[in-house]
């Protein structure tokens, strides 16, 4: 078994080895996400608690973890007698983000249940997290049916694996620890608030500390046994220091003064629901169990709203997470008071201070704080330009970007037939999940049994297989796969118009209100975006295909206008983009949408180049929608023209919203359907 890296010698970081410190004292606060760029020791430091959490006591001989005091009645393994049991070591089992349901959960052999009557179960890594740690790297890119089960699990306690009226039941107790990367796209909100604390790592910009990194991390990969007995002393320190804090954590009390201050700031905040308040109450419970007092206080209360707040508070999905630090010291100091205060704190090393293992160790000097990702601020209003005759922005030169107005929700866009795509919620797609549709052999491990289908296919051959009693000889031959029918992800590509025509009548907010809307549906159901723009002489690939919606608002936000309208050349820009992604993921089936007034200029027959190149998506059958922006009473319905070169749908800006009284925006016509405006 490979040496991990010392907890203790992880450099800096403190928000999250605290984070990570009070969940091994106090399981209950409900685990940790951990938001970070790559490359900031979010994964290390996570294996890392492995080491320091307490061992386990097991009944011997259980898959499942049960506790010899009190082991599950419903136990597969069971039923088990109360008595001595045998410790091991406390487990971080990782989940991966491309494991299958069976792996996750477990799987029941079919064959032997119907055949035999035998609940034959293979535990899966919730079985093998029970009582311990699950660790899942790229939380935010795992398969929505995966996210499910560990909704499920976490809310029960239990996990369930149900096969066509078969089903096994197993407790499932975990701590769960997630990190992420926010550049690869946002988590749902069911999981997101199923973490009880998140924190947000960077790497430090101090020359001191960085150099310190890279020193540690070459010393622990030359030599990891040495490196990790260098630093075995503070391990036994924070080892024991846990212990001691569990140990106080029953005798802390809660007072009415700090319990009105949670309060008071979930309700200021306004988080959704009431797990923030319990979540605020154990963190502020455990941080004085951490610092060695047996009273909550104030700065206990401040610490815990830090951590489990800023990822609960009610907001845009679009901006970063963060609390307004300010305005939480004005609700602690407008509701403290109280008698819970005592005159004189007997650990001045409190969670404030010094919550924190030392670390001046044998490799260096004291770690100092590490930067931490801020909310970022939102532009200021840019002034609007003048705009000259026709409605044309006075002057020819680049404008300000301006402000995207408020989103709303928009009406379902779709990619017609039937698609495999990743799991989603736009498109129909055939889905390991959804309604059934069909049966078919299985290939591999069978997951989803077709009962009837399996029924029909072994009863002709029970004569010959000798039956005699009330029960159906099953052979494997006879098994049928369920074919279900679900919804997929696309990759939803926006092509917006930038040019100068787009800012005449100050347009353009409406338009990017439009843009934020729709990726805010992407967001919803799970899609991978890009964003193209064109104006003036070329068009830009301002965002690769990603599943980081965020990172397509951020662009979008920043987006100027002005120049000319070199329509085909978004049109080409995008046919490239759909190329190479073909290529990457052909199982994902893109939307392209186009944001434009329908003007082409610039160039020599601009208006020609423009519906050539949107000849080369029907051609290929790219499902397409063009919204709309043309605006005044006058409208020359040069949108609605392009939308029919494309092949696709024409949809006002007006029609796009889901509460208009337009009609319902359907399928999205391919190149083998006929253009029709949305009215």
């Amino acid at each position: 078994m490979s040496t991990p890296f010392p907890f203790t010698a992880v450099v800096g970081q403190d928000d999250l080895r605290l984070a990570l410190l009070l969940n091994a004292v106090s399981p209950a606060v409900g685990g940790v996400l951990v938001r970070g760029e790559k490359g900031t020791a979010k994964s290390t430091a996570v294996r890392a608690l492995s080491a320091l959490l307490p061992e386990v006591d097991v009944v011997v001989g259980c898959r499942f973890s049960c506790a010899p005091g009190a082991p599950d009645p419903a136990c597969p393994d069971g039923p088990h007698e109360t008595g001595p049991g045998s410790s091991r070591p406390a487990r971080v089992v990782e989940l991966p983000v491309g494991a299958s349901e069976d792996r996750l959960v477990g799987a029941l052999d079919i064959e032997r249940a119907l055949a035999e009557g035998v609940k034959a179960f293979e535990p899966g890594l919730l079985a093998d997290a029970n009582r311990g740690v699950l660790y899942v790297d790229e939380v935010n890119l795992l398969h929505d049916h995966l996210v499910d089960l560990l909704l499920d699990a976490a809310a029960m306690g239990s996990s369930y694996v149900e096969r066509e009226g078969v089903s096994v039941r197993h407790a499932a107790r975990f701590l769960l620890v997630g990190t992420m990367n926010p550049e690869e796209g946002e988590l749902r909100p069911q999981l997101l608030d199923r973490f009880g604390l998140t924190v947000e790592v960077a790497a430090s910009r101090e020359p001191d500390l960085r150099v310190e990194v890279v020193r540690r991390r070459l010393a622990y990969d030359d030599d990891p046994a040495a490196f990790a007995a260098r630093w075995a002393d503070e391990e036994n320190a924070l080892r024991a220091r846990i212990v001691a804090a569990r140990a106080l954590l029953p005798e802390v009390r809660l007072g009415d003064a700090a319990l009105r201050q949670i309060a008071a700031t979930c309700a200021a905040f306004e988080v959704d629901g009431m797990r923030a308040d319990i979540v605020m109450a154990r963190t502020a419970t455990t941080l004085a169990a951490w610092a060695g007092r047996t009273v909550v206080l104030a700065e206990d209360v401040r610490q815990a709203a830090l951590l489990a707040l800023p990822h609960r508070r009610r907001r845009n999905p679009f901006d970063a997470p963060g609390l307004d630090e300010e305005k939480l010291d004005d609700t602690l100091e407008e509701f403290g008071g109280g008698d819970d205060t005592p005159e004189d704190d007997p650990d001045p090393d409190g969670p404030g201070g010094g919550g924190q293992p030392p670390q001046d160790g044998p490799e260096g000097p004291q770690d100092g704080p590490v930067d931490t990702a801020e909310e970022s601020a939102r532009p200021e209003e840019p002034a609007q330009p003048e705009e000259g005759q026709g409605g044309r922005p006075a002057g020819s030169g680049e404008q300000s970007a301006v402000r995207a107005a408020e989103p709303f929700r928009t009406k379902m866009l779709s990619v017609p037939g039937l698609g495999e795509g990743a799991a989603g919620r736009r498109s129909r797609a055939r889905t390991d999940h959804g309604r059934t549709t069909g049966s078919r052999r299985p290939r591999g491990a069978l997951t989803k049994l077709h009962l009837a289908a399996t029924v029909q296919a072994a009863a002709p051959h029970q004569r010959a297989r000798g039956r005699s009693g009330r029960g159906l000889v099953v052979r494997r031959d006879d098994l049928r796969q369920a074919t279900r029918e679900g919804r997929e992800g696309n990759l939803v590509l926006f092509v917006v118009d930038a040019s100068g025509s787009m800012a005449a009548r100050q347009r353009m907010s409406a338009v990017k209100g439009a843009v934020l809307s729709l990726l805010l549906d992407a967001y919803q159901r799970r899609d991978k975006v890009g964003l193209i723009t064109f104006r003036g002489k070329d068009a830009t690939v301002a965002l690769p295909p990603t599943s980081s919606v965020d990172a397509a608002a951020v662009r979008l936000e920043t987006l100027p206008t002005g120049g000319r309208t070199p329509l085909s050349a978004g049109l080409l820009k995008a046919h490239d983009v759909l190329r190479v992604e073909r290529m990457r993921d052909p199982a994902r089936r893109p939307l392209l949408v186009v944001v434009t007034d329908g003007r082409a200029t610039g160039g020599p027959d601009p208006v020609a180049l423009g519906t050539r190149a949107a000849r080369l998506h029907a051609a290929e059958g790219t499902a397409s929608v063009v919204v709309d922006c043309e605006s005044g009473p006058v409208r020359l319905g040069l949108a609605g023209a392009l939308a029919g070169e494309l092949g696709g749908t024409a949809v006002t800006l007006d029609e796009l919203r889901a509460d208009s009284i337009a009609g319902l925006v359907r399928d999205v016509q391919g190149a083998s359907g006929a253009h029709r405006r949305v009215a």
